[in-house]
Order: structure tokens, then sequence, then C-alpha cells
């Protein structure tokens, strides 16, 4: 199957999945909400593969001129009428980041949340400006439920993360396995708030 075929497969799957969602859907990732308050004052924000745009959102309110991108246009567009409605500074854009990922130096802040591309990393670190953070949380292989895609392609072996992104300085990480009380706590995924220095 060539690249374009499986660009439009997948625009087809997400496009059909965000058509019955909500559009009050919550904010994309824990990560984000609960270490807002790293955020910077003002600067760059990149919303990456962001679905229906909660962090999108959420990076709009606390200031930052925000980028929202995501391969579906019906997230999008859904994604923007909420931007319009609530005024903020966010353009939301079909976009196919394997292809195009974002530019050097392009963004004080990105976030990812449940969208995997290994190949991206390098492209992510270095579209950091010095200072920026990136967020990050996906799901991890080591689960205690069905949560998540099931292709191992999606899914983070133990540390990955910090393994990924280790040119830049790690401020938060979170992954906790299958360790004690597995109804507790942040299971099935891993997150990492870190800095390019």
């Amino acid at each position: 199957m060539t690249s374009d075929l499986l660009t439009m497969d997948l625009q087809k799957k997400w496009d059909q999945r965000y058509r019955h969602a909500s559009l009050s859907a919550p904010n994309a990732a824990f990560v984000l909400h609960d270490n807002r308050h790293l955020l910077p004052d003002k600067g760059d924000a990149l919303d990456l593969a962001c679905g229906l745009g909660g962090n999108a959102l959420l990076l709009a309110e606390a200031g930052l001129r925000t980028q929202a991108w995501d391969l579906s246009p019906v997230a999008i567009e859904a994604l923007q009428f909420r931007a319009v409605e609530a005024q903020y500074d966010l353009q939301a854009t079909v976009r196919n980041m394997s292809t195009s990922p974002p530019l050097p130096e392009s963004f004080d802040v990105i976030v990812v949340s449940y969208f995997l591309d290994r190949s991206l990393v390098k492209s992510l670190c270095a579209a950091l400006r010095p200072e920026g953070l990136l967020y990050y949380q996906t799901f991890v292989r080591d689960k205690v439920s069905q949560q998540g895609p099931n292709n191992p392609e999606y899914l983070l072996a133990e540390n990955e993360l910090l393994s990924l992104f280790s040119e830049l300085c790690p401020r938060v990480y979170r992954e906790e396995g299958q360790l004690g009380e597995v109804q507790h706590g942040l299971r099935n995924e891993a997150l990492l708030v870190a800095q390019k220095r």
C-alpha cells in the first residue's frame, strides 16, 4: 500500500471516530492539565496530532499563540469552531505530521498525547526553542487493561519515552507499570515533561 493510500485510510478512520465524538471532549492528556503551572507566560505552542484539541484549547487559554495539527479535517473543523467561539489565539490546521514535521526552533511548547511516531523524535527536539518544553503522554506495553492500542508499534517499551527524548532535560516523568495497587494511579501510560537546554 502506498503512503498516500495509507494516509487516506488513516484520515477516514479518524474522521469517522471524531464525527461521532462529543464536541465537549475532555482535555486530551493528564500531562498538560496537571503540569500547566510549568507553561511559560507567553510564546508559541503546538498541539501535535491534536484530535478535538482539548490540549490546544488549554494552551490558548493560558495565553500562548497556539497551533493545532491533525490529519482529520473533521477534528480540525470542530476545534476551529470551538476556538472562534472562545475567541482564542488558535490556528487549527489539517496536516500530516509524518511528512510535514515542525520547523526547527519554531515552538516554545509542544504537546503530544496519545500519538506515537518514533520517526518524529528528532524533529520534535529540533522544533523546540532553547528552554522550550515538551509535554508527551501516550500508551505503554506494560498495561493493566486493554485501554489503548494493541499494536506494539504504537506502545512504548519500559522507560522508552525517557530514552527517545534523552537529549532533553526531564522535569516530570511518570510510568507506574503494574506496581502496587493497579486500580489507582496513572496506568497504561507514560508521561514526560522535558526541557530543551
